[in-house]
């Protein structure tokens, strides 16, 4: 069936059109367009008016516009209304209100991409899922997902973020949740907020987009918990916990064990064993919250957990991987690209896998932070960097590097043992990275994603790969 029907989208939108087209998909990228889309002309860093007629020429089944681009006059494949943005929103409410797809929200500081990836691999294997494919949560984010969404889909997993006050309810109420997670409420995006309170308080308006019957479920352990609690009594009817403390989904213990975490955990008084294919308690904590999620839409708990057990983290977000050092099979480092991005709650998750991480029994084996700095943390953006130096998991590590203006704090604040190199960029370190790693050393990679840390993981991939197979060499 296609996804939008010419006389659907008119309706939806309230927009005019001039013939008869069937879109199978939805686009806002002539990128990654493919033929039957419709391309919505979004205003961005370029208007997306100017790309109309190459949308149209890579077969485009039509496009959303506010006015009718130079050179397409007399066009039948327009769908003209007053605004693009509001238009894709209507799209989003009209998927939402024809579907009959279990809905589900996710937010939180830390772990929204993580966790909403885990409840598309438990649910695909239950029925038709829909997901976004990246980290859609914006104000053009959460419709396109929703505008994208099948008529046939079972489950849908909405990811909702935020950077500034007033931002997550809107986008809730338009996805309409049945089941809505908190992963984590945690300082980041503090430049718009007072205090991790306020964050809370942002946080906890997912709730309010829920429907009639709806479940709230998030995190016990957190000091923010009874703001998250007092929402869910007034927007909820089913009020769920998970967490390492008192909570409905009790995490009792983890165990790392070579790229993957084993947890036990407790539900209801019964034992619940499961596993993550990912190194870290977060990841465990946020499969916990998963399995809460799923069970709460009606998946059996046990089949939960061991579907859950196919999930492993995308490139980016603490994937862990053996690079061969050039030739010599037997020489190696181990990667884990946590380059996507960075804020205290994860930076510090992520730097306790690298502590938690067996050191190899034979050889040497050197356990290395390559960290960028942290964003969007207003006025204690200096005191939340130099605070990294004294977390008790940097330690026991044997170098860290820092990347960026305000990852100087912490590089000043290291002690002289552990103290590596610090760069104003990350192109000046991955130009030199590869001179300080050597066989078996373990190395985690985090930052912000525009300090670009993930050149210094492309650097280092490259420079491990074997010299007949690099770029430029015959």
């Amino acid at each position: 069936m296609p996804l939008w029907t010419a006389a659907e989208a008119a309706e939806a939108t309230g927009g005019q059109v001039a013939s008869d087209w069937a879109a199978t998909g939805v686009s806002i990228d002539t990128r990654t367009l493919v033929a039957g889309d419709l391309f919505v002309a979004l205003q961005a860093a370029r208007d997306g008016h100017e790309f109309v007629a190459q949308a149209l020429e890579k077969g485009a089944a039509a496009a959303l516009v506010s006015h009718v681009p130079a050179g397409l006059e007399g066009s039948g494949r327009l769908l003209l209304v007053d605004d693009v943005l509001t238009a894709l929103e209507d799209l989003g409410r009209a998927a939402r209100a024809r579907s009959t797809a279990k809905i589900i929200g996710v937010t939180g500081s830390a772990g929204k991409t993580s966790t909403k990836e885990m409840l598309r691999v438990i649910l695909a294997a239950q029925g038709f899922c829909h997901a976004a494919e990246a980290s859609y949560n914006n104000h053009w984010g959460v419709p396109l997902t929703l505008a994208r969404m099948p008529r046939e889909a079972e489950f849908a997993v909405i990811e909702i973020g935020m950077n500034h006050p007033g931002e997550i309810a809107p986008l809730a109420k338009l996805a309409a949740p049945h089941v809505v997670m908190i992963t984590t409420v945690a300082a980041a995006h503090l430049a718009a907020f007072e205090n991790v309170e306020g964050i809370a308080h942002e946080k906890a308006a997912i709730m309010e987009g829920l429907v009639e019957g709806g479940v709230a479920i998030w995190n016990a352990d957190l000091a923010t918990a009874p703001i998250l609690a007092a929402k869910a009594a007034v927007c909820a009817a089913t009020e769920l916990t998970f967490g390492a403390t008192s909570s409905e989904y009790r995490l009792i213990s983890t165990r790392l064990k070579e790229n993957m975490t084993i947890a036990e955990a407790e539900v209801g008084g019964e034992a619940l064993i499961f596993k993550v294919g990912a190194a870290g308690q977060h990841f465990a904590m946020n499969g916990l919250g998963a399995i809460a999620v799923c069970e709460a839409v009606g998946v059996d708990r046990a089949v939960a957990a061991s579907d859950l057990a196919a999930w492993q983290p995308p490139a980016g977000r603490g994937k862990r991987e053996i690079l061969p050092l050039d030739e010599v099979e037997d020489d190696h480092i181990e990667l884990i690209d946590d380059a996507f991005n960075s804020n205290p709650a994860s930076l510090t998750a992520s730097l306790q896998v690298l502590a938690d991480i067996p050191r190899a029994s034979t050889g040497p084996c050197r356990k290395i932070a390559i960290i960028g700095d942290m964003l969007e943390l207003g006025v204690t953006e200096a005191a939340q960097h130099e605070a990294v130096a004294a977390l008790p998991s940097v330690a026991v590590l044997d170098v860290v590097h820092c990347v960026g203006p305000l990852m100087r704090h912490t590089w000043e604040a290291l002690p002289d043992a552990q103290q590596g190199e610090w760069f104003e960029t990350a192109d000046e370190l991955a130009h030199k990275v590869r001179g300080y790693l050597r066989a078996g050393d373990i190395v985690l990679v985090k930052g912000s994603k525009s300090i670009a840390v993930s050149k210094i993981v492309t650097a280092i991939r490259e420079a491990m790969r074997p010299k007949t197979e690099r770029r430029g060499t015959e």
